[in-house]
């Protein structure tokens, strides 16, 4: 526990407005007034806020059955099954193993999530919500992950007063480290598990980065915490003009220079084993990536890391820093609930805004920090960070 950190105050102008504070306690006192729904509910200018509220709230204590509705379709690969051609009930049974009664159950439960959906003579089809998943395996590796974190949060105050003694802090060791600093060396095992994880869900972050940034200016470019090498796998196999440095654990690279060999790519790479926590990264990139590392660890931890950055990189070079980010105070959220127990569960880690995270850069050095727009944010979302001079 003693990793956790607190999140910056963003938004420290709030005092200013505390005439405001008098308005909401007038406007909670209205709202949790018992009459209140029986007239809210009886009047139709207000009846469709009251029943879109009152289906909010449900949603929120039917959540975990939804997850679970998800997660069983998946380990019984009905999505599969049915993407195929869509099949009846008894078809299904027989496939997954599972009583036509009880399978039924589901069944009509992924209906009413869109996940699947009623098709021609009697036989079940893929829903809406059911096509991403039938095509994407990292999306079916995930759901089949976060059963870790449902077993963990199965007592919710046992697992706030005591985070990191569950499944998910035991699948992602080096995050909850109690001393960041001094990295131990993980188990192969561990490596190569959470490696092929992360290798599996990194599509949609891959495809993000390669439509929202421009590589075609640069000439060499460093991965730091590279994984498996997939992310740096796309980019060579985009912009033939670049040379790659790698770097991360000693065990990570072994299997990363695997999957580059027999990509044909081995020509192109440097590899360079090491810990970003204390070890010096090494010179020669004008680009240097850290994608879905930062939001693991905690402020000292990754302001250690964007110093090491900062001091690899010539005059002029770049950091691109790409991840999932909370969203800024009064917008819409994202995956800010998720996440933010997600990375809780994980280890030391936190769910930062982009503003943090810029802010974080500028401390560390960096001259300008620009947010990249791009088209789908709750995968991951884009800081592009320079260091002063010219290359």
């Amino acid at each position: 526990m003693e990793n956790l950190d607190l999140a910056r105050p963003s938004h420290a102008g709030i005092k200013s407005q505390s005439w405001m504070d008098g308005i909401h306690q007038k406007i909670d006192d209205l709202m949790t007034r018992p009459g209140l729904y029986r007239m809210s509910i009886s009047n139709p200018l207000t009846r469709w806020v009251t029943r879109r509220r009152t289906k909010q709230v449900f949603d929120l204590m039917s959540g975990f059955v939804h997850s679970q509705v998800l997660l069983s379709c998946v380990k019984l690969n009905i999505f599969s099954m049915v993407r195929e051609a869509p099949a009846t009930l008894e078809e299904l049974s027989v496939r997954c193993k599972v009583p036509a009664p009880v399978l039924q159950r589901l069944i009509l439960s992924a209906i009413a999530l869109r996940l699947l959906e009623h098709r021609s003579q009697q036989r079940i089809g893929l829903g809406a919500l059911g096509a991403p998943l039938a095509a994407h395996e990292g999306i079916r590796a995930m759901v089949e992950h976060n059963n870790l974190l449902y077993h963990d949060m199965a007592d919710p105050l046992e697992f706030l007063r005591d985070t990191w003694r569950g499944g998910m802090a035991g699948y992602w060791p080096y995050a909850h480290s109690e001393s960041p600093a001094q990295d131990s060396v993980a188990k192969g095992d561990q490596v190569g598990r959470y490696s092929a994880l992360m290798a599996a869900s990194q599509n949609f972050v891959i495809e993000e980065i390669l439509s929202a940034y421009s590589f075609q200016k640069h000439r060499c470019m460093m991965d730091v915490g590279c994984g498996m090498g997939r992310f740096v796998a796309a980019v060579a196999q985009q912009h033939q003009q670049l040379k790659f440095q790698l770097f991360d654990l000693p065990a990570v690279l072994a299997l990363t220079q695997k999957n580059h060999v027999s990509l044909g790519l081995e020509g192109r790479m440097s590899y360079h084993p090491g810990s970003f926590f204390h070890d010096d990264l090494p010179k020669g990139a004008d680009l240097i990536t850290l994608v879905r590392v930062a939001h693991d660890h905690p402020d000292d931890a990754v302001l250690g890391i964007m110093k090491r950055i900062y001091q690899a990189l010539p005059a002029g070079g770049s950091l691109l820093l790409a991840e999932p980010m909370a969203q800024e105070p009064g917008d819409p959220p994202l995956g800010d609930a998720y996440f933010h127990l997600y990375l809780l569960a994980m280890g030391a880690g936190r769910y930062r805004t982009a503003s943090e995270l810029k802010a974080m850069l500028l401390e560390t050095g960096f001259e300008r920090v620009e947010l990249v727009p791009n088209a789908m944010p709750i995968h991951t979302r884009l800081l592009v960070a320079r260091k002063s001079g010219s290359i």
